[in-house]
């Protein structure tokens, strides 16, 4: 797709999910199947965009979004409050209302520093995932960071390298890139929301405050000055909602065109300071809702001006919900066009190469393990489907541990799948990853909290079972064994001269039933043909 025909077009104009009319005249979702739809679950705000796609211009359909301070309502323990979850919770009840008719393919939703730090996350994605009818992917620091160039490369296309910030609620992530393509991609843990509450105690200003939040800011910024610094980049821009807060009050007040300078930042601190509070500044161009995470938002701006020598940081079009967007489109023309890459895939591939997996032996774990879920499925079930596709992933990494270890090579591959960085997966994919790999040998019950994951275990079945078909390192003729689901049974079905001919293998198969007799989620018997 040319970036030099990608343009945004918008249909219907931005509103609140509180306010929206949307949901009254809703777009028939049928009449236009190829809508795509993103939630951005952040820290500050939660934002739906709906968007079409069409021979490179991206057209918005409707965007969607509410202030729910998500971030704000962790305590001292790491928990997210009751409060704070009530209010995600209803936010994502007026998304779903506006997401009715579309397919799951439709729609990603992704969340971020908040619930990367929430003890409890799992608890409130739970109750999310009911309320919005479609799971909820927690992403790393690095893939947002990913995902926010991506929106910004392909609606402001440039040749020029760039450095790329985006202030959110609880991080900022920085990115530099040229063209497309990413060169280097951070997050850090300081954001808006997360630096008001903690330099502006009651929403208080006064000129040591600032001082202190740009100490703060400083502190957390400092290992980026070499990594990002001037030399790497000939353009600054900012993504999202801190930036074009800033920008919005810049040009409303006549300071700049819009553009966010050092100069304009100290007229809106030496404001905020003249004001004493945030409940008391009053400044054209600034929303309410923007008035208690202003400090903090404007802290750390100066501090990445002054820091990395950004004489000019212009507001960008895009933002992560857009990337998202595209990146569900690259998904779709993947699962289409299977000459094209899946980014995803591209990954994988990149960790088999730094773990140095055994690439013949992980392509017939793979082959076979695919074959075998294929008799698990409905007849009308896709063969390429996300399942289908984890276990793939999950059978071409299973060895990565062994790169640490031989012995438990299982255990370290887990840990290493559920705390890597890999493009193109959110963290709650990765962690499903290291259960599958994890459950790849050994007793089941360590997977006990997943029995009741249908779609998990059977995926633990058809990757056990590869293994063991594969035990020797040797091909296999495909048709030795298959899987089938008769009556509410599994059952493995084996070619009785093959198995004559490899008792060792029998016997490990022997073995693998009565684990599952008498620790998985259900009886796995064999059959011979």
């Amino acid at each position: 797709m040319s970036q030099q025909t990608v343009t945004i077009q918008t249909m219907e104009k931005t509103t609140t999910a509180k306010t929206s009319k949307s949901q009254a005249s809703s777009v028939d979702n049928n009449r236009l199947p190829h809508l795509l739809a993103a939630i951005d679950m952040g820290s500050n705000s939660f934002r739906l965009e709906i968007a079409e796609i069409t021979k490179g211009r991206y057209k918005r359909i409707d965007y969607l979004k509410e202030t729910v301070r998500l971030g704000a309502g962790l305590d001292s323990h790491g928990l997210l409050t009751e409060e704070a979850t009530q209010n995600g919770l209803i936010c994502l009840a007026r998304f779903a209302q506006r997401l009715k008719g579309f397919a799951p393919s439709q729609v990603r939703a992704v969340a971020t520093q908040t619930l990367r730090e929430a003890r409890n996350r799992d608890a409130f994605l739970q109750r999310a995932n009911h309320v919005l009818g479609h799971p909820i992917e927690v992403i790393s620091g690095r893939e947002e960071a990913r995902l926010i160039y991506q929106g910004v490369s392909r609606l402001q296309p440039s040749e020029l390298p760039r450095l790329v910030i985006d202030i959110g609620g609880r991080s900022t992530e920085m990115i530099l890139g040229h063209g497309r393509s990413t060169e280097r991609t951070e997050s850090f843990g300081v954001g808006s929301v997360s630096l008001s509450i903690q330099q502006f105690p009651d929403g208080r200003y006064t000129p040591e405050y600032f001082r202190a939040a740009q100490i703060a800011a400083g502190a957390e910024l400092e290992e980026a000055l070499t990594l990002f610094g001037r030399s790497h980049w000939k353009e600054a821009l900012g993504s999202s909602g801190t930036v074009g807060a800033v920008s919005q009050i810049l040009s409303a007040n006549g300071i700049t065109d819009g553009s966010i300078t050092p100069e304009g930042l100290r007229w809106c601190i030496e404001q905020c300071i003249n004001a004493g509070s945030s409940a008391q500044l009053n400044l054209a161009g600034l929303k309410p809702e923007r008035k208690a995470v202003l400090g903090g938002g404007l802290s750390i701006l100066y501090t990445l001006c002054q820091h990395f020598d950004i004489e000019a940081l212009r507001p960008a079009k895009g933002a992560l919900r857009q990337g998202v967007i595209f990146d569900l489109e690259e998904r779709q023309e993947a699962a289409r066009n299977h000459r094209l890459p899946d980014p995803r895939d591209t990954s994988v591939r990149e960790l088999q190469q730094r773990f140095r997996v055994d690439l013949p032996q992980a392509e017939r774990i793979r082959q076979k393990a695919l074959h075998l879920w294929v008799g698990l499925q409905e007849p009308q079930a896709s063969p390429d489907g996300e399942h289908a596709r984890e276990l793939g992933w999950a059978s071409a990494l299973h060895e990565i541990g062994m790169m640490v270890s031989h012995h438990d090579h299982h255990r370290h591959s887990a840990y290493l799948l559920g705390h890597v960085d890999a493009a193109g997966f959110s963290q709650s994919q990765l962690r499903r990853l290291a259960a599958l790999v994890l459950g790849q040998r050994g007793e089941l019950i360590k997977l006990a909290e997943h029995l009741r994951d249908k779609a998990l275990m059977s995926q633990v079945m058809c990757l056990r079972l590869a293994i063991i078909l594969h035990h020797a390192r040797i091909d296999r003729p495909t048709r030795v064994a298959t899987l089938q689901r008769v009556r509410g049974k599994t059952r493995l079905v084996l070619s009785r001269q093959w198995a004559d001919q490899h008792p060792r293998t029998l016997h490990l198969l022997d073995e693998e039933t009565r684990r599952w007799a008498h620790q998985g989620d259900r009886p796995l018997d064999i059959t011979f043909i």
